[in-house]
């Protein structure tokens, strides 16, 4: 599959602004491309920039994404490893960028073998639900928050803290009472805390029955996470600290986590994530499949990924549903309450409303 050219969109999503421990998001500052090849098969992508978590931002995304796409020009698509490989050796980092176009390879790739993703993966339909995340806000607004989410049947909660700890501990207190003790509550500190803080939060959040933390430290913190490990009530989940799999080797080797949160946007893609997944699963480490802001698009890439990966036991899969005022999304993954569901469609199956994406800024490599 020889690549002809790229079209790159800088696919801006309003949305309600959202709210973490270090900032507020007020749009999501994705990328979406379209890679075309002689054969005629396209393969879509799309990467989701969250400065203050990958240090990359839409404006960074879209320059490197013209950069990729003419290194590509001409090139076999259905060499994955090698076209992988080139971005590697042209930058390091910049994995959110990279991610868009790892997607894309792996749409074709699908495609080209008339197979959902998944299958392709070699994976099977399973069931997957996710939880619904609640932003930083007031101790009772975010209790009122999850009194609503559970009155619409949702069973499992994701808060978002990392503030002043003895806050953090009121905005949990105030959440249980809310919804109850059947509700699954799952906590995310986005680095928010110093070792202290995470010593004293955790300490007195195990009595409210947390199922985890993620990233309760800066990751430059990551040599103290041992020594949290055996204080905390509450297992914890590496987030920040693993973008790749040797930063998976590296926490699992130093038993500095629970379980692992996989993204796209810190992995690269989807050939970095069955990486990671695959060391962790060597260690009895199970994962979860996160994200950052993206819209059905990658939403989809990632509950493929999802059914394909039976480590994969986790799910925080409600990026479009977290503020996303604007759905432009064709096909892909759809909701029944807080449950995904995939067609069989090859490839990912999801693709952006042209209406949409001519409002854009846009280039063709």
């Amino acid at each position: 599959m020889i690549i002809t050219h790229t079209e790159i969109y800088k696919y801006s999503i309003p949305m309600i602004p959202f709210t973490i421990a270090t900032g507020t998001m007020d749009y999501a500052q994705n990328i979406f491309i379209r890679i075309h090849t002689k054969e005629g098969i396209t393969g879509v992508g799309e990467c989701s920039a969250f400065p203050m978590i990958a240090g990359e931002t839409q404006a960074t995304c879209f320059e490197m994404a013209k950069d990729f796409a003419a290194l590509w020009k001409n090139k076999d698509a259905a060499d994955i490893e090698a076209r992988l490989n080139e971005l590697d050796l042209f930058t390091a980092g910049n994995y959110t960028a990279k991610s868009a176009f790892d997607l894309a390879l792996y749409d074709m790739a699908a495609k080209a073998a008339n197979q959902p993703l998944y299958v392709y993966l070699g994976g099977k339909q399973k069931p997957i639900e996710s939880d619904l995340t609640i932003g930083i806000g007031t101790p009772e607004k975010m209790a009122e928050t999850a009194a609503q989410f559970k009155a619409k049947g949702v069973n499992m909660i994701k808060v978002k803290l990392g503030k002043a700890p003895r806050e953090d501990i009121e905005r949990i207190r105030q959440i249980r009472l809310a919804v109850g003790n059947d509700i699954i509550l799952r906590i995310d500190a986005n680095q928010g805390w110093s070792y202290d803080d995470a010593v004293l939060a955790l300490t007195e959040l195990g009595q409210f029955n947390i199922q985890f933390c993620e990233a309760p430290m800066r990751k430059w913190n990551d040599e103290l996470l041992p020594a949290l490990c055996k204080i905390s009530p509450i297992p914890l989940m590496a987030d920040e600290s693993v973008f790749t799999h040797y930063d998976a080797e590296r926490i699992i080797r130093n038993h500095a986590c629970a379980y692992i949160n996989i993204k796209f946007a810190k992995s690269g893609g989807i050939h970095e994530a069955l990486l990671i997944n695959e060391v962790a699963e060597k260690n009895n480490i199970a994962c979860m499949m996160g994200g950052m802001l993206e819209s059905r698009v990658a939403l989809t890439a990632k509950v493929h990924f999802a059914m394909a990966k039976d480590n994969v036991k986790f799910y925080d899969l409600d990026t479009c549903l977290i503020g996303h005022t604007l759905d432009p999304v064709i096909g892909g993954v759809t909701y029944s309450g807080m449950h995904l569901q995939l067609t069989d469609a090859p490839g990912i199956g999801a693709d952006v409303d042209n209406a949409y994406l001519e409002k854009l800024v846009q280039v063709v490599i």
